[in-house]
């Protein structure tokens, strides 16, 4: 398993990189402003469906179904109910985006009416809704052609895929001056982005034999099954989004630029999130369902425990650096061009809170997959409802209330996922589906003292920096940024290697955990 989590982590990691060039490239042309914060907008919209029917409540129901169906029945029963999954789905798609398309003034609305101050911005996110939103339905068969690799063992696939949603706005982004606004070319960069990632996922699929076919949709027993679990998943899916909906609501009545200022120190706390969390989501979940399917408990807690410890590893000293440098992270990424200082000191304190909640994220991606590997979708679902919940108590209390400003949305969403982890380790462990290793305690330790050295290391070299050269001008900033990463990765490659025989590292690792 450590092998395809290396695999699927690298691509994502490449990912993320390209990532950065993109939010680098539109901070410096974009900026933070009204126009800025109606692209976020127009750009949430199809990500926000996506993450509810496609990529969120689809894979959990379809992937346990469909590796169940390869596993006992073969290749070719597989197949058949792919396509007969393809087939309704493609038909909701379609409606879905008809709809959507014609309602789209009243769907802005809803997700942003602070936007409805201003007529201008308020008609620039309709006009560049309606250009993205496209990108679901092409999105839409990527997740079932990505998951029907997966249920495989191909992983490189599906992690490779969204490296061109970078390439393609980032090419966008350049050629900017051919389109009427920079964000209209921004806006174009997804829905190309969407038939890119198409033509490359039906392409990787047709290699290893997997194609999808439309045909008339047919309500059989495996139809009826995966329907009844993809309801359940694609509740709890749609109540993370409408946590996700809310931190829209409110940014749109936070001053101007905030929502973008938002999205930056999210897009910075995503990259060990998304990158380390995908890659266990994409990993983990097949692995434990065949291991389960095939009657190996032990097995499945194996790797659960690995996960766990590998995933805490990975991302703690993330926190630790967030809470170290968090000014020189978002100045030395994005203060130049029409990015602007305060931006970046409202991103920088947004970071400092969402870095709260980063290690609570990872575990569950590693916790939710015992319930979704025998095929229970019912339980993480009332985890997320109930932490989804207090994310958006939280969210008011703490703008409103508090005044906290785009800081509370940040901190809401922090505290809500270690609510929504304590839970799902809670039901996990009544039911005894949950078996913490002495391996998994082991790890833990080093895993705390790699985040205390790097923090203290990047928080040194930052300021040796800053005294040497200065904090005033982006390329000084960018110094003291490099000089406060190079300290924290050295401190955390001294550690890995002192304790490397206390680590879930693979073949790198001097002895192997416990089973």
């Amino acid at each position: 398993m450590f092998g395809r989590l290396l695999s699927v982590g690298g691509y994502t990691l490449l990912s993320r990189i390209a990532g950065f060039v993109r939010d680098v490239l539109m901070a410096a042309i974009l900026g933070a402003g009204p126009a800025s914060d109606a692209f976020l907008v127009a750009f949430r919209l199809p990500n926000n469906f996506r993450a509810i029917f496609a990529e969120g409540a689809f894979n959990l129901a379809f992937l346990p179904r469909f590796t169940q169906v390869h596993t006992r029945e073969g290749a070719e029963a597989a197949a058949r109910f792919a396509d007969r999954v393809f087939s309704w789905q493609m038909a909701a798609q379609l409606v879905l985006l008809l709809a959507a398309l014609l309602a789209m003034p009243w769907i802005v609305r809803i997700f942003a009416p602070g936007f409805a101050d201003n007529p201008g911005q308020m008609a620039l996110a309709v006009e560049l809704s309606r250009i993205a939103f496209p990108y679901l339905i092409a999105i839409t068969v990527v997740t079932q052609l990505s998951a029907m690799l997966n249920a495989i063992g191909r992983f490189k696939a599906a992690a490779a895929a969204p490296i061109f949603l970078n390439i393609a706005m980032i090419t966008t982004l350049l050629l900017a001056w051919l389109f009427p606004t920079a964000a209209h070319a921004a806006a174009w960069g997804v829905f190309g982005a969407g038939i890119l990632q198409l033509l490359f996922m039906v392409w990787m699929a047709a290699k290893s034999g997997l194609t999808l076919r439309i045909a008339r949709p047919r309500w059989t027993r495996d139809v009826r099954e995966f329907m009844g679990a993809l309801g359940a998943a694609t509740f709890g899916s749609a109540s993370v989004q409408i946590g996700l909906f809310v931190d829209t609501l409110i940014a749109s009545f936070l001053p101007s630029g905030d929502l973008t200022a938002l999205y930056y120190a999210d897009r910075i706390n995503q990259l060990p999130m998304g990158t380390l969390g995908i890659a266990l989501g994409t990993v983990l979940l097949p692995e434990m369902a065949a291991r389960l399917a095939g009657g190996d408990r032990k097995a499945a807690d194996h790797a659960q425990n690995r996960a766990a410890a590998l995933g805490l590893f990975l991302t703690l000293p993330f926190v630790a650096a967030f809470f170290a440098v968090p000014d020189q992270i978002m100045r030395g990424l994005f203060a130049h061009g029409a990015f602007h200082l305060e931006a970046a000191a409202v991103s920088a304190d947004a970071l400092m809170a969402y870095g709260i909640g980063l290690p609570a994220f990872v575990l569950i991606r590693c916790v939710a997959p015992t319930f979704y590997a025998r095929g229970d979708t019912a339980t993480p679902v009332r985890a997320t409802i109930a932490s989804v919940a207090v994310n958006i108590a939280l969210k008011f209390a703490l703008v409103w209330g508090f005044h906290f400003g785009a800081v509370g949305i940040a901190l809401g969403t922090a505290i809500a996922a270690w609510v929504n982890v304590g839970l799902l380790v809670a039901m996990a462990s009544r039911r005894d589906l949950l078996s913490i290793d002495a391996g998994f305690w082991r790890a833990l330790p080093v895993s705390l003292l790699a985040a205390v050295l790097t923090g203290l290391c990047a928080w040194a070299g930052a300021a040796a920096a800053a005294h040497m050269f200065g904090s005033a001008g982006a390329l000084a900033d960018a110094v003291v940024l490099g000089v406060a990463v190079l300290g924290g990765a050295i401190a955390y490659a001294a550690v890995t290697w002192l304790f490397r025989d206390r680590l879930p590292l693979g073949r790198f690792a001097v002895k192997r955990l416990p089973a």
